[in-house]
């Protein structure tokens, strides 16, 4: 019994002492490193007026290119507001985030059941992000799912929404998207795909470019396979269903109508939105 106490006493004073404050300030450390990256956040107020030239992503994605020994291009082409297809907004809206025009930045409903989600699988399934918040994590972070990151990218999220508002949020969303390899931004993307600028996109063509946002390098917007036809037609169904497009006789006999103007050399200017449809910026 003596001995018993005696190497258990002994197990106890490996974790006593010097050892234990050594863990117990480490830990600290760890805690206060932690806490500065969360609280740590950028300055956002100067994308009020300035465009950004390139985000952290592409920054990340052409320094994995050359760690490789390959160049990554960078095709990107700034287009405002304006010059941006109805069609590819409306498309993006019901793909990616129906209710942009509805939250603070962060969808709570959404991130509860993607943790719900994830905490099923045991793994970082699901992301649950909004608009704001990928935009978030492509300006300032980084892809990696940790919940360190994911905290961080909430608060930025909030901020940009606050400062920036919705419009000019989308709007340098849609410009610093990635579409494809070195391909960023709908001007990029519609030039690349569909050899026409961003304002001249169809609605099949903007549903096309919103079908491959979700993994931009593994399905190609032009590339009519099952899933991405698939995913295409559903975001085309959402958006007749949200108001953003006629019924399908209608679409068929403006594009036979356009095909007739354009053939015959005459200027023609086209609203891919219907006069009662609901207008939420």
């Amino acid at each position: 019994m003596t001995k018993f106490n005696l190497r258990t006493k002994s197990k106890f004073r490996l974790f006593g002492g010097p050892e234990l404050l050594l863990l117990s300030g480490l830990a600290g450390i760890l805690l206060l490193l932690s806490t500065v990256y969360v609280l740590w956040l950028p300055d956002v107020s100067e994308l009020k007026k300035k465009n950004p030239a390139e985000t952290s992503f592409m920054r990340i994605k052409e320094s994995q290119a050359r760690k490789q020994g390959k160049k990554l291009g960078r095709d990107m082409v700034w287009t405002g507001w304006d010059g941006i297809s109805e069609n590819l907004k409306h498309a993006v809206l019901v793909a990616e985030d129906d209710g942009f025009y509805r939250h603070n930045g962060v969808d709570w409903e959404s991130t509860r059941k993607a943790i719900e989600t994830d905490w099923k699988k045991k793994r970082f399934a699901k992301g649950g992000s909004t608009i704001t918040q990928q935009l978030a994590r492509n300006l300032y972070l980084s892809p990696s799912k940790n919940p360190l990151r994911k905290i961080k990218e909430l608060l930025i999220a909030r901020r940009l929404e606050k400062v920036l508002g919705k419009r000019r949020i989308f709007e340098i969303y849609l410009n610093v998207a990635e579409w494809g390899r070195g391909i960023y931004g709908a001007e990029a993307a519609a030039r690349a795909y569909f050899g026409k600028s961003a304002a001249e996109l169809t609605p099949e063509e903007a549903a096309a470019l919103a079908a491959a946002l979700p993994s931009p390098r593994r399905y190609s917007p032009v590339k009519g396979t099952r899933f991405m036809e698939k995913r295409k037609s559903s975001i085309i169904a959402r958006m007749r269903a949200s108001g953003y497009l006629p019924e399908e006789a209608d679409v068929e006999e403006m594009s036979e109508s356009f095909e007739l103007l354009v053939s015959s050399g005459a200027e023609v200017a086209v609203s891919s939105t219907p006069a009662d449809a609901p207008a939420p910026y």
